[in-house]
């Protein structure tokens, strides 16, 4: 049990100590830059399905 304690005091004192936060703006840059590359890396997956769907569906008629 005390190391657990021990353990959990080490971790308080990193992420209160030693842990250096974003600030609000880097934050917000960030947040920015995820959310672009999703939406780029979203937008290139669906065109790549639509030219596999017209591709396949060239091959394999209804």
């Amino acid at each position: 049990m005390k190391r657990f304690i021990n353990y959990c005091k080490a971790c308080y004192d990193e992420l209160a100590h030693k842990t250096t936060w974003p600030t609000f703006a880097e934050l917000s840059q960030s947040a920015v830059v995820v959310l672009s590359a999703s939406l780029i890396i979203a937008v290139v997956v669906w065109a790549m399905d639509r030219i596999f769907q017209l591709v396949m569906s060239g091959i394999y008629p209804n």
